[in-house]
């Protein structure tokens, strides 16, 4: 089977986003690549039910290698952003917050400095149909430069050198969100200024050092 431990990762974390509540049933993908060949999720399966052999294998390109099933709807979007970075993973999913966030404004301020390990700001793209050319390209101009991005009255899409990475920005993207929308009902949420972004960069490459204590 091609891809094997590939097409295990994506059940694994698939299970993952559907327990905590990343995706609800069929909302939301998954990708990983290895070299000229991407599997991904497939269309119309449960995140929580994917068996590795349902999930098909695509070339770079776009056509069908190895796999009964048809791949995810969102697989051209997927395909974008192998062909334009060189990212190894990719996770699309319609969480609560992010979707929220998502649907009423145009990006994500940096609230907390955490998000410069996204890449700062996270843009919101441009709505366009799901499974399109106009959404592919639409979300490739957000991420630009960029670990992560919303979708406008859609969802989020984070990508990564490997399938933990993408997971885990996607799990901070939405921590993020979710910090920015309840602030929102307790006052305006402080923004961090592009000092304040600088000084956090510079602290963590030069982190405090703490001597060993001398012997007695």
């Amino acid at each position: 089977m091609l891809l094997a431990e590939q097409r295990r990762l994506l059940c694994e974390y698939g299970r993952r986003a559907a327990e905590t509540g990343l995706v609800v049933g069929t909302a939301g993908n998954l990708s990983a690549r290895v070299g000229d060949l991407v599997a991904v999720t497939p269309s119309g399966v449960p995140l929580d039910r994917l068996e590795p052999a349902a999930c098909p294998v695509v070339d770079v390109a776009g056509h069908l290698v190895e796999g009964e099933s048809q791949p995810s709807s969102e697989t051209p979007m997927h395909l974008a952003v192998y062909t334009a970075t060189g990212v190894q993973a990719v996770v699309h999913t319609h969480s609560t917050f992010g979707t929220v966030v998502a649907t009423t404004m145009t990006e994500l301020p940096p609230i907390h400095y955490t998000a410069l390990l996204l890449g700062g700001t996270v843009r919101v793209a441009d709505y366009a149909t799901f499974g399109t050319p106009e959404l592919a390209a639409s979300a490739m101009a957000a991420l630009k430069d960029r670990r992560a991005a919303l979708l406008a009255n859609h969802g989020g899409v984070t990508v990564g050198d490997d399938l933990d990475g993408a997971f885990e920005a996607t799990r901070l993207l939405e921590w993020l969100c979710e910090v920015y929308v309840r602030a929102k009902a307790v006052g305006e949420p402080r923004v961090l200024t592009e000092e304040q972004l600088s000084a956090v960069v510079q602290r963590a490459f030069s982190p405090p050092v703490f001597p060993r204590r001398p012997p007695v």
